[in-house]
């Protein structure tokens, strides 16, 4: 069985500062990240959606974290196709496109020259991680409205030759790529190109719904836990990831996640569940549960694995 790594999407959400998670010592940045590095071997960095990162902002993930800690990096809204603030853009591309500063851009509003540029400097940013081999993958979570198609398939191979040899991780959000007709070829297009799925745990029965499938398409296979709020179409994020696995979920997904380690060399587990410290309080009983050496107990500090979900 190859390596699994559990950690959670998040170290510094607001809900989670406001928690009583992290001891009172830890009250800045950098003593936050280290703290985080001596509870979970990985981390997930969702801010790099919202706004590209900075390659000083990288270094500092790679100083403050010790030799063999993995981030799995978000990808820019913009390259995956979501909306985007013209705010989020470095200044000079925001000016260069003289976009409204209310109106959200996609990739069609961006000259080709401007997306390339956009892209470069996203990858120059993240080349510290990859450098310090502690950038696990670049997650390409594409939106609903990316379904399947020869189009949309050339996009995602696009998107793994621009970041090579960084590695991406795919996550989709439209269900026709994950149907039952449609299932063997994504996981048969994915396989043929060496590029990860990523199995995601959430609510059903939404446009946006993808099914709990796991599966190996590469050494590297990766699953997301967002959980099952009943308020997943909330844009208030508290909302919308509200929710803590019970103990007979957790012992599920433990015995998927060990077969589906038997055929990779490495998984990643990343809990999304990210209001107040839930992700934390999980992914620590999930460590446990997989029988992690390196996880320090059974339950967490705050007296045990969950609530009565």
């Amino acid at each position: 069985m190859g390596r699994i790594l559990v950690g959670t999407a998040s170290w510094t959400h607001r809900s989670l500062l406001e928690s009583g998670w992290y001891p009172e010592d830890a009250s800045t940045p950098a003593k936050r990240l280290a703290y985080y590095a001596t509870r979970f071997p990985i981390a997930e960095v969702d801010a790099t959606y919202y706004h590209p990162p900075s390659r000083s902002t990288a270094e500092a993930w790679r100083d403050r974290t010790p030799e063999g800690f993995t981030f799995d990096i978000k990808a820019f809204s913009l390259l995956t196709g979501h909306p985007t603030r013209p705010a989020a853009l470095h200044k000079d591309v925001r000016e260069s496109l003289g976009a409204p500063p209310q109106r959200n851009l996609y990739p069609k509003d961006v000259p080709p020259e401007i997306a390339d540029e956009v892209w470069r400097r996203f990858l120059d940013a993240l080349e510290p991680l990859h450098g310090a081999g502690k950038l696990g993958a670049v997650l390409f979570q594409f939106p609903p409205w990316f379904p399947i198609g020869e189009g949309n398939r050339r996009y995602i191979l696009e998107c793994a030759r621009r970041c090579a040899p960084m590695r991406v991780s795919v996550e989709f959000r439209n269900h026709t790529w994950m149907s039952e007709e449609n299932r063997e070829d994504t996981l048969a297009f994915l396989a043929g190109h060496d590029l990860t799925y990523v199995g995601v745990d959430m609510p059903q029965g939404h446009t946006s719904s993808v099914p709990p499938v796991l599966a190996a398409t590469s050494d590297l296979a990766v699953v997301r836990m967002h959980g099952h709020s009943d308020r997943w179409t909330s844009k208030n994020v508290d909302e919308r990831f509200a929710y803590l696995y019970s103990e007979a979920e957790l012992a599920r997904w433990a015995a998927r996640v060990r077969e589906l380690a038997e055929g990779t060399e490495i998984t990643h587990v990343l809990f999304n569940n990210c209001c107040a410290d839930n992700s934390q309080r999980n992914a620590t009983r999930f460590r446990a549960l997989l029988g992690d050496p390196g996880e320090p107990g059974g339950s967490d500090e705050r007296g045990g694995p969950g609530g009565p979900n």
